[in-house]
């Protein structure tokens, strides 16, 4: 399977996709808006990978380049960005492909991080809007801790929330995040669920800024 990354140079798409490409042997492209910024943060993440004795190629382009013909299409930019990203990807999308939104609206106060919900719902929702109709959408991976993801010498044991109206769509991202070794994935039903899925990352966050160990807070359900 081909993973298109946008937003592929920043933290949490970084850590996604040094896992896939290390753990799977799923293809990974990386996208920017900017081509030459894509294509040198796909070398670094080729020469990380082959310093661990793995010859794999990570493609790097822009945008709309990375996205086209993709099975699976991951906008990890904020949550500012994702409509806009979305949209400018749109045409070039397969009909077959499937969008995944891990973005997670916050604001900070002094008290800590809290969760912003959009007008659509989610950010989840937000992505779903801007996508072509027959594209199926589906929220995962917004509370795994970029850092300990890109940091290969981790060994992780983290759940991670699916959710999305398409089930098929659904039961491919969670075999995507299966194939992460040490990554549980869980169903957590359909987008209207994706506002509660999100909330987590703040409280987490805040369990991290307030417990000290929690630096990299993650979820397990038993």
């Amino acid at each position: 399977m081909r993973i298109a990354l946008l937003g592929g140079t920043g933290d949490i798409g970084e850590g996604l996709a040094l896992r896939w490409a290390y753990d799977t042997n799923h293809e990974v492209v990386i996208g920017s808006r900017e081509a030459d910024r894509a294509a040198n943060k796909a070398e670094e993440y080729e020469t990380e990978l082959s310093r661990r004795g793995l010859d794999v190629t990570v493609e790097g382009y822009a945008n709309p380049e990375a996205a086209a013909g993709e099975d699976v299409v991951v906008v990890a930019v904020p949550p500012y960005h994702v409509a806009d990203t979305v949209e400018a990807v749109a045409d070039d999308l397969d009909e077959d492909a499937v969008l995944v939104s891990p973005a997670v609206g916050m604001k900070r106060d002094e008290a800590g991080m809290h969760y912003h919900r959009p007008g659509a719902g989610s950010v989840t929702a937000v992505a779903a809007d801007a996508a072509p109709e027959a594209i199926p959408t589906v929220g995962a991976f917004h509370s795994l801790s970029a850092d300990r993801l890109a940091n290969l010498d981790v060994e992780l044991d983290l759940n991670t929330l699916v959710v999305g109206d398409d089930e098929d769509a659904r039961d491919t991202v969670a075999a995507l995040g299966d194939d992460i070794e040490g990554i549980r994935p869980l169903d957590a039903g359909p987008l209207a669920n994706a506002a509660e899925v999100e909330s987590v990352t703040p409280l987490l966050i805040n369990l991290a800024r307030y417990n000290e160990g929690l630096a990299h807070a993650g979820v397990t359900f038993d």
